[in-house]
């Protein structure tokens, strides 16, 4: 099955790719220069979600085509801070911030409370011909820690400690994140809806 996500972020893809398995075969937008993504402007992880598959998925390439389209809105929500980042995630600390200034943003905000409750959220969206046929959700609950740790993965992995571990995601192996992360529970749904026609 031959299957478009729309991003043209080669770690999403790539983690997408591990995550849905090798008998999908996973497309990104990076060899699609034509196809435009609309701005990350709903209020919600799913209203973005939403908008990019179908807008992708109305493009008449992939109309002719009946391709399968799926796009992802995932972020940081910490409980301190009523939420935030929330779908400002990769624009915290600015429209093209760095993960660094990003996570520099967070901790900052962080440093007079105790409170570092925290979760990371995934919402997929899946679209055919301009329509969206189903959304999932996927979250892992964690704590922010003090100081960045580890040199995998990306975003605010370094500071995100999931319940039942003591190590950041970019601390933990690929395979084991790939198992509890966000993404994989609700790319799991996703994979689940796409065997079954469900």
């Amino acid at each position: 099955m031959e299957l478009l996500l729309a991003t043209r972020n080669p770690h999403k893809t790539r983690e997408f790719r591990e995550l849905l398995g090798s008998d999908l075969n996973l497309l990104g937008l990076s060899a699609s220069p034509g196809i435009s993504l609309p701005g990350e402007t709903g209020r919600t992880f799913e209203e973005n979600a939403i908008r990019k598959a179908v807008a992708v998925s109305k493009h008449r390439d992939l109309h002719d085509r009946h391709l399968l389209v799926f796009a992802d809105d995932s972020g940081l929500e910490v409980d301190a801070l009523g939420g935030a980042p929330g779908v400002f995630s990769a624009r915290y600390a600015g429209e093209n911030a760095t993960d660094q200034e990003n996570i520099g943003k967070l901790l900052r905000e962080l440093s007079q409370t105790r409170n570092r409750a925290a979760r990371f959220r995934c919402v997929l969206a899946l679209a055919r011909n301009g329509e969206v046929l189903k959304t999932f959700q996927g979250v892992v609950d964690g704590t922010i820690v003090d100081l960045p740790r580890g040199s995998r993965g990306f975003g605010y992995d370094p500071v995100f400690v999931p319940v039942g571990f003591d190590q950041t995601f970019a601390e933990l192996a690929p395979e084991v994140k790939n198992q509890i992360s966000h993404r994989a529970r609700a790319a799991r749904q996703l994979r689940v809806a796409l065997q079954t026609g469900a």
